[in-house]
């Protein structure tokens, strides 16, 4: 199935999901959900996050697969393309289980030695593309969240985490990403946001945009909104993503 029905048939609009689409970790707004069904309208549209689309549909909505023709949860390794399931893949197949289980072993030494003004838990989510690991732990609360994000900010716990992580597994094959407020990703080189973009290629779409948050060199939204076959757009919160979808698309 083509999108001929829309205004733009060749264009898709891909978004981040935590602070693109929703503040981090909470939900979707009526006015954010009435704009992406205007601009559907006009093109076809999707979202791409690394968190597990039982996470997304909290956040998003439980018909986020009618609400979107393209549905990435953990960067595409769960996909759906209009509401039907497309082929997916694994982390754990791809490193094996003794390297997985060398790097789960360093990550719980280093987060036992860390002093931090709060611990909550679910420090380390493995999710079926990635290693998740959180220093103060993704059950933490809004406010907690808010003060963490300060916190690291200031004494850079999840940059030093990353760079002794890149020493002791060098040649592994991995790539790090700082995302949202209180975690970092762990996942195959190439598996990054980028990995979506190769279950569209044969879509024929002539122009592909990205929103998201996290744009900067280093953030989880860097390596797809600074790649070639994608048009980049950096935004704030899901406020300014709204702003920036109606002047892009004259909503």
């Amino acid at each position: 199935m083509s999108f001929e029905d829309r205004e733009l048939p060749k264009t898709l609009c891909l978004f981040d999901v935590d602070g693109t689409l929703t503040p981090a970790r909470l939900f979707v707004s009526p006015e954010m959900k009435e704009t992406l069904r205007q601009l559907r309208k006009k093109c076809a549209i999707g979202f791409v996050g690394g968190s597990d689309l039982k996470k997304q549909l909290e956040q998003l909505g439980e018909d986020v697969l009618d609400n979107f023709d393209f549905c990435f949860s953990e960067n595409g390794l769960t996909a759906y393309r209009l509401g039907k399931k497309l082929p997916s893949n694994s982390f754990i197949k791809w490193l094996g289980e003794e390297k997985y289980n060398r790097l789960a072993k360093f990550i719980l030494k280093y987060l036992s030695e860390i002093d931090l003004p709060v611990r909550r838990g679910t420090f380390v989510e493995f999710r079926k593309g990635m290693v998740n690991v959180s220093p103060i732990g993704r059950n933490a609360s809004t406010e907690e969240r808010n003060d963490y994000e300060k916190f690291d900010l200031e004494h850079k716990v999840r940059e030093k985490f990353v760079t002794a992580l890149k020493k002791e597994f060098l040649g592994l094959g991995l790539t790090y990403s700082i995302g949202g407020q209180i975690s970092f990703d762990v996942f195959p080189t190439g598996w990054d946001k980028t990995y979506c973009l190769n279950l569209v290629k044969d879509e024929g779409f002539d122009q592909i945009h990205f929103f998201g948050d996290k744009t900067y060199k280093g953030g989880n939204d860097w390596e797809i909104y600074s790649d070639e076959r994608t048009i980049g757009h950096s935004v704030k919160c899901p406020e300014d993503t709204i702003k920036s979808v109606k002047r892009v698309f004259k909503l």
